[in-house]
This record gives structure tokens, sequence and C-alpha cells, in this order.
């Protein structure tokens, strides 16, 4: 070791490119990469880096359409802006802090302040082709790993103004990557609401929206559910819209200069202050903000000069002004707020009623288990100081300190039975990674009041180790696993834990907190070579490569998979299933049919869909 340290002089020091240097740490530049399972995951902030130099185009007043097509692990880009001049073409795709956001006359207020984003892009791409359309001349590059390999002459050309950009995510650096429709899809959709009059294609299907944030909100709830009809206003710089629905919890999606502010920031904190103070004057009372709060779903978004983020990926907003010479975002959306809803409940007083009962009703609820809780919360704090079921990490997702890319890698494994739990613990890593072991099945909790979350042990102490009791702002792992055996048991104990997010948390599915974890079903090998498959099709595909009769272990549970190899399915080619409510879901239909009473809707579903494994059916013979 003191050799070692005796060899630190001036050849230990190295300078990267920056090519180089967000190739080594792209994680700095784009936020986490992983696979497509999560909605932050790094394809997908590929995807954004890119269009939003489109969108901010279309902003300054240039281009009304932007074409996308995603296929094959590749993605095009096509807008009719105004066209990157021509001269500038390689050093805009390929040169850190080269662009014009600098500029805040020409991009007032964008979002890619920093001059990264594309060349991130480029950086991170197996091939990357940059086209520039303007007035007539066309100039064309092509890129292998951020590095030019074709640098084309300008040229005439008959096509419209505009940029064109085609990549190709490096499947080096984003190993087993798939671009999921349904992440795809939101993205886009929120691209519409927050630019209405613009168009979007993507793989030839048309995003517009007419109403911006109010047509957000009735895509993403349901109009049987929700108790009075969206309240929507649109203002300088600002636009909101919310309702109070029945689920619990609070559920908000939040925006600043088109970036979906996941994390939220000091523009939701001040949307929330201002939706409790305007409520309390309105009504002359002074309800508990929790009271207020619960079951909203609202939508905000605001425009601000040169903002300020947290990370690089932009997902949390840290300004506190809306400008440099502008007044703080607490009192610029306090005051919006505060005039045109109090204004609105004074107008529409059976809006107001609704909104009043929909409080009095969530007053009363915390009344009643307010006891249970008190008692709950003192058998949880002594049951953290020991807590059995919990096998904690050391890094949390809600820390202050650490680096964003492992804080959004914490995982909270949720296991059944002592050996799967066993083997979980094992091999996992202590650093990120926790268990949480269920005893049994749990309760369905389905139809049941949040009064069982306190009064079950289980729901009690699972609550606790997520820290999600006040809302998910505290959570404190940032993926949720459910990893329970592939048999009929196995899918039961999935479904209950399913059933008890979509009950009292649905923000933590709709926030895409929730996964289920794949493991292998086969394990294919001989004396060179071992083969974990995940689908029968993957066992036929071993069984040929490694011919002559290898050997196939069919895995029946998690708890016969050994930790050492266990390790190797929760580890960096981790498989995760994400769990996403399509956009037609309603939670109470959904959670109605598969955890309610034998209805004969799913009694038709089930013998329909009897089915006998083949495997099943040669070892019977």
């Amino acid at each position: 070791m003191a050799e070692n340290n005796n060899n630190y002089d001036e050849s230990s020091i190295k300078s990267l490119d920056p090519r180089e240097h967000i190739r080594l740490r792209p994680g700095m530049y784009i936020g986490k990469l992983g696979d497509g399972s999560a909605p932050d995951d790094g394809i997908y902030v590929l995807v954004k880096e890119v269009v939003d130099n489109s969108i901010d185009e279309h902003m300054m007043g240039f281009g009304k359409q932007i074409d996308v097509t995603v296929e094959d692990g590749s993605v095009l880009v096509k807008d009719y802006g105004r066209g990157i001049p021509l001269g500038k073409v390689v050093d805009c795709v390929s040169k850190i802090n080269t662009g014009a956001k600098y500029d805040s006359n020409a991009f007032q207020k964008s979002v890619g302040l920093n001059g990264v984003g594309t060349k991130a892009v480029n950086a991170l791409s197996n091939y990357f082709r940059v086209s520039s359309v303007r007035n007539g001349e066309k100039k064309v590059a092509e890129f292998e790993a951020g590095q030019i390999t074709n640098d084309l002459p300008i040229a005439k050309s008959n096509e419209k103004n505009g940029t064109t950009i085609y990549f190709k995510p490096d499947n080096t650096i984003f190993k087993n990557y798939r671009f999921l429709p349904d992440y795809l899809d939101d993205l886009f959709w929120n691209y519409a609401y927050l630019n209405s009059g613009l168009t979007l294609k993507l793989n030839q299907k048309s995003y517009l929206s007419k109403n911006g944030l109010k047509d957000l909100l009735e895509r993403k709830t349901n109009a049987e559910q929700i108790r009075y009809p969206i309240i929507h206003f649109r203002g300088e710089d600002i636009e909101f819209a919310f309702t109070h629905a029945n689920q619990y919890g609070e559920n908000y999606h939040s925006f600043v200069n088109g970036q979906n502010t996941t994390q939220g920031g000091t523009h939701l904190s001040a949307f929330r202050e201002a939706i409790v103070k305007t409520v309390r004057d309105f009504f002359g009372k002074n309800f508990d903000a929790a009271d207020i709060r619960a079951s909203i779903v609202a939508a905000v978004a605001v425009r601000v000069q040169e903002p300020v983020f947290e990370s690089q990926t932009k997902t949390k907003l840290g300004s506190t002004h809306i400008g440099p010479d502008g007044p703080t975002l607490r009192t610029f959306v306090n005051d919006f707020v505060s005039k045109v809803l109090d204004d609105f409940l004074h107008k529409n007083t059976e809006v107001a009623q609704a909104l009043l009962k929909r409080i009095q009703q969530s007053e009363r609820e915390r009344k009643e288990i307010a006891g249970v809780k008190k008692i709950a919360n003192e058998r949880a704090k002594k049951a953290n100081l020991h807590n059995k079921k919990l096998r904690d990490c050391r890094l949390h997702f809600n820390d202050k300190k650490g680096e964003e890319e492992s804080k959004r890698n914490t995982t909270l494994f949720i296991t059944e039975g002592d050996s799967a739990s066993g083997s979980i613990t094992k091999s996992r890593n202590v650093q990120s990674q926790a268990v949480f072991s269920l005893r049994g099945k749990p309760l369905n909790s389905f139809g049941l009041t949040k009064k069982v979350v306190y009064e079950n042990e289980e729901f009690n102490l699972l609550q606790h180790a997520l820290n999600i009791e006040d809302g998910i702002d505290g959570l404190r792992y940032n993926r949720i696993v459910i990893a329970t055996d592939a048999d009929v048991d196995g899918m039961h104990i999935r479904l209950l834990i399913l059933t008890f997010f979509l009950q009292f948390f649905p923000d933590l599915v709709e926030k895409g907190h929730i996964y289920i974890l794949e493991t292998p079903l086969f394990r294919v090998r001989n004396k060179k070579k071992t083969i974990y498959c995940y689908s029968e099709e993957e066992k036929q595909k071993a069984v040929s490569e490694l011919g002559s009769k290898p050997e196939i272990t069919r895995f029946k549970g998690l708890g016969e998979i050994s930790p050492d190899e266990f390790g190797g399915f929760i580890g960096d080619d981790i498989r995760l299933d994400p769990v996403i409510l399509s956009e037609d879901s309603n939670i109470k239909d959904l959670l109605s049919y598969y955890m309610g009473k034998n209805t004969m809707d799913r009694q038709k579903f089930i013998i329909n869909n009897l089915r006998v494994e083949k495997d099943e059916v040669e070892a019977e013979a």
C-alpha cells in the first residue's frame, strides 16, 4: 500500500477531454443509466435533450410540428424550426458549452441552459447524425461515440428549414436497454400539454393539446371519481389546474420551462402553500393543511428565466426567484393563485361547497384514526430500533447528502419467506439495497380505510420503513421491488402488495417507484458456460448455443437460487418490470375486478385463460 502511495506524482494527474469525461462519468450529465425500466433512466433523458431543443425553437415562434420515430433502439427527431446555423452545426453537437442558450435574448426561458445536452447524447451514442437545413442549404455530420467520422460540406437542398438528429444509444453503456411505449407516451403528452398549438408525432401517433394542464388532469383522472370539475387557470409564466378525487395521498405534476420536475422544488412548494392559504382565507377557517391537500390531483407549470436545478437531469427546481430582477417564486405563485382562485370560488359556490365537503371528510377521517395512529407509531418507533422485518442499507433516497445517481439506485426488496429473504439479504449490495420480509400472505386491503394501515402491524412497519406516512416526499428508497415466486402463491402475494400500494399510496405507482423483480426460470449450462434464461424462448436459444444436451435446471422458487447466483440477478444487470398504470386505468375498478369478491367477469376470465405448463404435462407423462 505504501509503495502505491509513493507513486503519486505528476504522472498520476490526468486531464480528460469533455467527450471522454461524459463517457467515463455519464451519470453526472444524464443521471442514472438504467435499462429503460424507469421513467428517469438515461435513454429517456437522451430523447428529451434532443426534443427539448426542438421545443425551444417552437417557443421562439419557429416550427409547429416535431416528428419523432423510435424503433429498433434508435431515435430520429425532426423539427421545422430555423435549423442550426450551418457553420456551427458540428460545434453545437460536439463542443461542450457551445450553444445559443447563453444569450438570454435568443432563448429567454429555455430548459437547456448548460450547453451540454446534445453533446452528451452524441458522446453516449454508437452512431449520431445531425442534419441542418437553412434557406436552401444543408449541412450534415456523422459521429461515433462523440468523435466525428464524416463532416460533409454544405450542399444545396430543397428541404424545409429545420434540424434532424438521429442517434442510437451505446449499448455498452446502456446495457439491455429498451424504450417502453408507456413512458414515451407520457413524455410526449407532457410536451403537448405544455405547448398548446404544437403537434408532436411519435411513430405516427399525434399529440396535440388545446387546453394545456386541464387536458393533462382529464387524462390522469376519472370523471366519475373527481369531486368537482377541474379548476384551471393560465397567466403570464404560470398555469395550474387541480381538483380533488377520492384516493389517498396528494398527486402533483409539476413543470418548469417545459421540464417535468418529478421531484418538485421551490415552485411546487409555493403552489401547495398557496392552495392552503387561499382556501383558509376564503372559508375563514384555519383548516389543517393536510386536510385541504388530501386527495388533491394537481398540475402546475411555471416559466423561469435562467432556472437553477438541483441536478443536471433537472428533476427538482432550486431557483428562488422568477428571474434575476423578478419577485420570489413564492410571492409570484402565491399572488397569482390567491387572486384567481379566490375570485373563482366566490363565483362558483357549488364548487366551493364540494371542496368544503372534501376537506371536512378528510378532517373526520384524520380524527377517527388519530388514536390508533398514535399507538401504532409508538410501536413502530420501538420496532425501528430493531426491526426484524427490515434489513436496511446505508444510503437512502431522501438523504440530504450523497451522489444523485447513487441515491436513485436505492432499492427495497419486499420478499416472502425465510429462504427467499435470506438469499437476497446475503447477496444484496448493503450500500443501497434493503430487504423487507413478509410473514406469509398480507391482508387483502381492498375497500378498507387507512385505519387498517395502522392496525395491521406488517403494513404499519412497511409504511415506516418507506417513510411515506405523510406523503412520498421523504421516501427512503427510489425503487420498491416486489420479489415473490412466479407460482400461484407468489402471484397472489404480489397482487396483495400492489393492492396495498394502489389503495393507500397510489402516488408511489403514479411516480414510477414500484417494480416486479424478474428472476430466471431456467439455468442452462455445460462444463464451460452457464446461461440464465428468463423465458422458454431464451431457454431454447441457450440450448442451441451450448449444444450436446446441456444440464437444464428449472427454478421453482426464489429460495432455490443460491445467494451467489442471486447476486448476479440483483446487481448491475438486474431486470425489473415497472408497474405502470395505463391512461385509461381506473384504480377503483381495477382493484374491484382483481381483489373484490368473486364476480362473473373474473370467473370467465380465469376459465378462458386456463393453461397447463408444457413441461408439467411432459413430467406427468
